[in-house]
Formats: structure tokens, sequence, C-alpha cells
């Protein structure tokens, strides 16, 4: 659907002007105790986006549900032996799709039934579609081809055929047995509940499901590697989501990335995609219409100008760093975890914590660990922009630390610039055992403090550690250009989404909460409210769940028919 006609004109991509517009954006969408940001006031039910999007008068390809996974211990993704690779097929893919974009289960109450999905979602409302660009694969077709994924069904709508020529000139700019995986998000989809603050949870989406495209390929051996030099125009024309006649008088798609999934981990990474390479894809038989979505749409002249002003241009490639690792964390016991898979199908976002369930201290640096960017494991790999992201912790219930206010640095090179910027008054006690860069602050109880900055939530405080990410934000804008407002918010999702996953490994559950008081946040830690120096984006908080029991769970693709089980992956 149109953009709100009285939104600003759109700018050049990361001009100082497209800058100012994000900032203003940004500031305009802040929650402050006493006024949140301008949002529709009201939920109207009957007018609530349908979660799946379908292209009918496109080919529709059932895909195999894989009853043995075969998937190593979750724990065994981040060891330095590699998952050996499982070949490209129909059950391998599928596979992929269901733990990256999948179906995990269902719940009902009260005759109201929802989809749960191995990427989460912002009030589950699931902005985020996922598309393959896949080559002539056995069962599905003898052709390359564009899919869009449609989860409930566990199909692939073939979107377009892609003749010898113009697969070729595909294939040629990848590695070796490669595919291309892409996301778009709807953004109506989030602004019907949340209005104009809607955009970030959107972007907070993509970051998890990048992240659960890359705990899925590393089940399979694989590796999912960004290919972050396309332009915005450039990956739409590759997923086909620019094409207005397949989208007339329904709800657009944004394009947000396209990443390359490695089967062969040995080989080459990087690919080599063109403008001549696209315009093969935009040239070739395409079918489908989209469909719509909710019968009226209220327009967020906020959302458009955000989205104008942070369309992301054609940019140099950047190459994939050697991940080394930032400090030697105490690697703890070794744990007896389930599957991958297993981890992934589980993952459940808590409503509720019981206020009493702590975790040790080798699970709490363990969980720590993983979220920092240069380690040599998913999701982190995937990347080749430098992380801008640091972890201000609320810590209550952690066996053998005090509770108190702690950050973790994930850019030991910003450490001074961040120290600078909080309040004077902090310690600043290394954490020496966790072999982090990991800083107490100051010690006490934090509890009220961290529901207070969460929206007086109580989960916050609840829990057995709570945090805000913390964004190097004004020198991110300035050095990278608007668009890079939307890479700040993937890799909080990214952080997200290894907290999830860790959270299930240890026993517990944990959520992420986009309401929080921007300000109350830097506030607390002392951060200058005159600049936007450095700005909190997303909250997490980890403990023990309380569950509710009026709910009922039923089985993820218990709604389709037991044929299309399959026994399990060949060579695993």
């Amino acid at each position: 659907m149109a953009s709100n006609p009285n939104s600003p004109p759109r700018d050049v991509p990361g001009v100082p002007d497209a800058v100012a517009r994000v900032r203003t954006y940004h500031q305009r969408t802040k929650h402050l105790p006493g006024r949140f940001a301008p949002g529709p006031g009201y939920l109207d039910w009957a007018n609530q986006p349908d979660p799946f999007r379908r292209f009918s008068g496109a080919r529709n390809i059932e895909l195999p549900l894989v009853r043995d996974d075969g998937t190593p211990p979750y724990d065994s993704l981040f060891q330095s032996k590699e998952t050996p690779p499982r070949p490209l097929t129909a059950e391998s893919l599928g596979l992929f799709l269901e733990l990256s974009l999948g179906l995990t289960a269902w719940k009902e109450f009260q005759g109201t039934r929802w989809a749960l999905r191995s990427n989460p979602s912002s009030g589950n409302l699931h902005p985020t579609e996922g598309y393959v660009v896949l080559p002539p694969l056995a069962s599905l077709s003898d052709c390359g081809g564009v899919y869009h994924y449609a989860p409930r069904e566990h199909a692939l709508e073939q979107r377009c055929v892609l003749g010898q020529a113009a697969w070729g000139a595909l294939a040629a700019g990848l590695p070796v047995g490669a595919f291309l995986v892409g996301l778009t998000s709807v953004h109506w989809r989030e602004a019907w509940k949340y209005g104009e603050r809607a955009y970030r949870y959107c972007q907070h989406d993509v970051g998890h499901a990048l992240g659960a495209m890359c705990f899925s390929a590393a089940a399979l051996g694989w590796r999912v590697a960004l290919v972050s030099a396309l332009s915005d125009t450039e990956v739409a024309g590759l997923l086909g989501v620019d094409r207005t006649t397949d989208f007339d008088d329904v709800e657009a798609e944004h394009p947000d990335l396209i990443a390359t999934v490695v089967t062969d981990p040995g080989g080459a990474i990087a690919p080599n995609l063109t403008k001549s390479t696209v315009a093969g894809v935009r040239a070739s038989p395409w079918a489908g219409k989209a469909n719509r979505l909710s019968r009226d749409h209220v327009d967020w002249a906020g959302i458009a100008a955000v989205e104008d002003a942070t369309v992301k241009p054609s940019t140099a490639p950047l190459p994939f760093p050697d991940r080394g690792a930032i400090g030697t964390p105490a690697s703890g016991p070794k744990r007896d975890v389930p599957r991958a898979a297993a981890i992934i199908r589980q993952r459940r976002s808590a409503v509720d914590m019981d206020a009493r369930t702590g975790l040790s201290l080798d699970a709490f640096f363990g969980m720590l660990a993983r979220t920092l960017p240069d380690r040599p494991y998913p999701p982190w790999t995937a990347l080749d922009f430098p992380s801008r992201i640091h972890l201000c912790l609320f810590v209550h219930r952690i066996d053998g630390l005090s509770p108190g206010l702690y950050v973790l640095v994930r850019d030991e090179a910003r450490l001074d610039a961040f120290r600078t910027a909080c309040h004077d008054r902090f310690t600043w006690g290394h954490v020496e055992s966790s072999g982090m860069p990991l800083y107490a602050l100051a010690l006490g109880d934090c509890r009220e403090a961290a529901a207070h900055a969460s929206c007086f939530q109580a989960i916050a405080g609840d829990s057995a550690f709570s945090l805000g990410m913390v964004a190097d934000f004004a020198r991110t804008l300035e050095e990278d250009g608007a668009w890079a407002y939307r890479r700040l918010f993937w890799e909080t999702g990214l952080i997200g989404q290894v907290l999830y996953l860790e959270a299930e490994a240890a026993g517990v559950r944990s959520t992420g909460m986009g309401c929080y008081f921007d300000d109350v946040v830097h506030q607390l830690f002392g951060i200058d409210l005159s600049n936007d120096a450095w700005q909190s984006l997303y909250h997490f908080t980890v403990g023990g769940a309380v569950d509710d029991d009026r709910l009922t769970t039923l089985a993820a693709y218990g709604h389709l028919p037991r044929e299309r089980t399959s026994p399990g992956m060949s060579g695993i």
C-alpha cells in the first residue's frame, strides 16, 4: 500500500538530511514515563493483519518435514570441530527453513489459535517474510528459481523461474553449492499494534530472523554470510518485491537483506553479485499475486519518513573478518544438552518470571561469552560489519556475583569512550573471573530500577538478570549513513537470538522487551540526554518462567497430512 502522501520527500540515502530524519524519528518514537510513542490507542481486532502471506497463482511445492533431524548437540555448534555439512536436498532445505522461519507450535485459548515460530517476533505479529533463490534441485525444479517460503504450509511458492542463462550468471557469482536467502518486512503488521515505534520492532525481528538462519545453518554444517554490498533496490529486484503488479492494492514488502547460505564452508564465502545478475533475474518469468493482509490500513507518516531515509544504496563490499576472541572466558563444565533442533523448537518467550530462579556463575558467563561478536561461531560469522552494541546489565540472581549494574563492552576499542559517557561515580571494577570485558559499575539491589526502565514491567526485575542494549549511535549514523540505523537494530536482534537459545540450553527462559523508557535508561547510566551519542535500542530479560496453564499447546504441523513427514535425512 502507498505511503502517506504527506510524508517528507525522499533524500539520497546516507546524506546528512537522511541522518537528520532518522534522528528525528528515533527521538519522536521514544517512550517516556507519562508519554508513549505515537500509537493507535486501541486494537482494531477486526482489522488485525494476516500473519501469513501467500502468492496466488504461484506454483506450490510442499517441503518434507524431517522427523529424525539428526542435528548435533546444541553446544557443539560452538566447538572448533565443524559439523559435517549436509548435501543440499529438499530434506535439508526443508529443515533449514523450518528451524529458521517455520512453526514451532500452536497455542490456543478460548477458541482462539495462534502460531509460534522459530524466529521470534514483537507481539507475535511476524512482519518478516523469507525467500530463497535456489539452483535446480531434485524434487523441486529442473530450473533455478526464486521462491517465497510459506511457513504455515511448510512449502515453497515459486515466484520466478530462472532459465539456464539467468541461473548461470547468478551461479557464477556464488560459492559452489551455495544459495541465497532473503528477508523482507511488512511494516504494517507491527504498526497495526504499535504505531510509529513499529519500524524499530520490525528491524529487531530482522535481526532475530537472521540469527535464526545462522543457527539453523550451523546445525546442518552450513554457514550464512550476509551480502551487505547490495542496495535495497537490488535486493528487491532479486526477491521480486518491487513488482508493483504483484503487490497491487496490498501491503508492501520492504527489502531488508540478502545472504548467502554456503553448504560447503571449506570453500569461498563472499559472493560476487552484480547489477547485470539482478537484471537477469528481473527479466525472467514471474508468477503470483500477493494476498491482502488487512481489510483496511493506517498510514503512519513517521514510518514512511524513516523508510525513505534508511533506503540502502550500493556500498563497497566489506571483507569478512578473521574472527578472533574478546577475552578468554572460563569454559565452564560440559553440559548434557539436547540436539540443536530441539533447543530451537522449544524456544519460547517468557510472559512472566517467578522472582526466585537464579543462574550459576558459569551459566551466566557462558551466556555473555556467546554474545561477544568476535568469535568464530554463529551468528557472528555471518557479519561483515563491526559491532556497535554494548550490554548494560541489571544483575539480580547470579550465584557468586553481587547484584547491581554491570556492563559488557562488546568493542574494547570503545571502552574509554563509553566509560567517559557514563556516571563518573561508577567504580568500573573489572570482573576478572569472567575473562571478558565485563565491569561492575554500581552494586546493590536494582530490581526496581530494571522494572522502571522497562515500562514498569515486573518481568525485568523478577528475572535472574535483565539488560539494555546500548548502541554507539551517533558514530554509526555519521560514519556509515542513515541506512545503518537498521543495522544497529539487526545487531540487537542477533544478540537477543543468542540469549533466547542460551536460556533454553540453561533450563530457563527469556524474552525481548521493546517497551522501555529510552531516556530513563540513559539517566540510570549517566548518559547525556542532550545528544544521541549512545542510545538504548532493545531490552531483554532471562530467568525462571511462569507458564500460563490456561493455554493449550498443539503440534506445529499437526494440521498437515502425516505423509508429509520424512523419516530422516540421508547421511546423518
